[in-house]
């Protein structure tokens, strides 16, 4: 697929060279607190790098170091980095955590980019750590190259985190190794509500273990601890390795945060001392742009996680934030709901770039499902659906005006990727069988967990009447990732004739559903 697009340009050689190393779980040799200030040498980047947002011409690169440092990226079309071009940085320190993030820009669109991060002490440009190299590509501009992506979300939950016993997170090795042009994660990268324990007993009496960390011994309220959170994924050997190799995309869900929470909430959760969810979220939201490489959310400028994402001519990704704006969780029986999950501004947002999109394929990247009957306690609901089949009410008002926007301004090739409900499916949305009707056909597709516990499949609401030719769910709640798989979500879009294929696969590769979509249709 996408790496035969473009000729001979390094990156297989590179991913070959990353497989030959040790497969195992590698830890990087560090603490996980601030780093010591006063440490003599020079500054390191053992945290690895990562790249986010790219398009046709651009990217975003993040690092973090362990001392104060200036950053300095360069970029060069061979991995010799012959001719390299030089990006000069931040300095980066404390108020970031130690983190940065370098923009680059005019890049050449549809080519393999190889670049490398070197942090230089800020008194002494010539005192520069051992450098880390990554790579990724940029969108084309051009439709006859095919593009690959996968999706999928929620890692370290439910207190599953990196097991040395499985070499830790194995699914990002089985990602890697498919070579996609990026990842998108649909949300929940961390359990804020969820400390890692040290061992877990199984229902069959084996012993799960845990790396674990001071930050994660608890739920996280502090900034420290929200930050120590974020980083405890980056432990990992896979999950560096891939970062160092295919870019992402990335949104937040409620686990960022705590379990279901909305603004304004008060958490009943003895855990807590801090229970106002606004002021967790603000925290959360800092480390959360400190720790991802993400173009609108910047960790000096605030911004917003909802954005659109170009991929050339064959794909826009217009990225969902269905915490920041939404109202409170309630029976969701409202006539009249103008706020709904998303806010109204972001909904005028997404109609707007809906309607100006000339990409082929508009993938929605929801970080929430739309007819799942996802409850909260015994009379609330979370997502959209509330499992009243009849007409649109509370959040499905506000759902029902933009699929009724998406046939009526005739947008073609939309398809809605999601996350949050810990197992695999896909749901095919149909007037015929729904009780709202002003809408054209679309397909949702649900994959993941990463590293999370798996749960049981939902119900399915007909307001919007779909039908799910696929499910696959564990039979109990809260399964380890050593008792039930997990998922990840792939997307082939074929660069001749445009057609889009989705993909449901399992731990290890094997394909569970495949769907193939047609080009050019406001409905499927």
């Amino acid at each position: 697929m996408a790496q035969g697009s473009g000729g001979g340009f390094g990156r297989r050689s590179l991913l070959q060279g990353a497989a030959a190393g040790s497969v195992a779980l590698a830890l990087p040799t560090l603490s996980c607190a601030a780093p010591a200030q006063a440490r003599s040498g020079r500054p390191s980047a053992d945290w690895g790098v990562q790249v986010g947002d790219v398009t046709t011409s651009s990217g975003l690169v993040w690092v973090r170091s362990d001392r104060p440092a200036r950053m300095v990226v360069q970029t060069a079309a061979t991995e010799s980095f012959r001719g390299a071009r030089s990006w000069r940085g931040p300095v980066i320190g404390p108020d970031t955590d130690f983190t940065g993030l370098t923009s680059l820009h005019g890049l050449p669109s549809g080519e393999q980019i190889h670049y490398r991060v070197l942090l230089a002490d800020p008194d002494d440009p010539r005192r520069t750590g051992e450098p880390v190299s990554g790579t990724f590509r940029t969108a084309p501009t051009g439709r006859r190259a095919d593009l690959r992506f996968h999706w999928s979300g929620d890692l370290a939950g439910q207190g599953w985190g990196i097991n040395p016993d499985r070499g830790g997170y194995r699914i990002y090795e089985d990602m890697r190794r498919r070579n996609p042009d990026f990842f998108l994660c649909s949300g929940d990268n961390i359990y804020a509500d969820s400390p890692i324990p040290e061992r877990v007993t199984l229902p069959d009496g084996r012993v799960w273990r845990n790396v674990t960390t001071e930050e994660k011994s608890k739920v996280a309220e502090t900034l420290a601890e929200f930050r120590g959170a974020f980083r405890y994924n980056l432990l990992d050997d896979h999950l560096r390795r891939f970062n160092a190799q295919v870019p992402t995309i990335t949104q937040w869900d409620d686990h960022e945060v705590h379990n279901n929470w909305y603004p304004g909430q008060l958490l009943d959760d003895d855990r807590y001392t801090e229970k106002d969810t606004d002021v967790l979220s603000a925290r959360s939201l800092r480390a959360f742009s400190e720790y991802f490489p993400i173009r609108t959310l910047r960790p000096d400028r605030g911004g917003r996680v909802y954005r659109v994402v170009r991929h050339g001519p064959l794909l826009d990704v217009f990225v969902l934030d269905m915490r920041r704006y939404r109202n409170a969780n309630s029976p969701g029986r409202q006539t009249d709901d103008p706020q709904g999950i998303l806010g109204a501004e972001q909904l005028r947002w997404l109609k707007r770039e809906l309607s100006r999109s000339q990409a082929v394929w508009k993938v929605i990247a929801s970080d929430m499902p739309l007819g799942l009957v996802v409850p909260d306690g015994k009379t609330d609901f979370e997502a959209v659906a509330q499992g009243d089949p009849g007409a649109p009410l509370g959040r499905e008002l506000q759902m029902a005006e933009l699929l009724r926007h998406i046939k009526h301004d005739r947008i073609t090739g939309t398809v809605w990727l999601t996350t949050d409900v810990h197992y695999t499916s896909a749901q095919h949305y149909a007037p015929e069988r729904a009780a709202f009707k002003d809408f054209e056909p679309f397909w949702e597709f649900v994959s993941g967990p990463l590293n999370a516990g798996g749960f049981q499949a939902l119900k399915l609401d007909g307001t919007f009447g779909p039908a799910q030719p696929f499910i696959k769910a564990p039979d109990r709640a809260n399964t380890s990732p050593a008792e039930s798989p997990q998922y990840f979500g792939e997307v082939d879009i074929d660069g001749g004739s445009g057609e889009l294929t989705v993909r449901l696969r399992q731990e290890g590769g094997q394909v569970l559903f495949s769907k193939v979509l047609q080009p050019g249709r406001v409905g499927q």
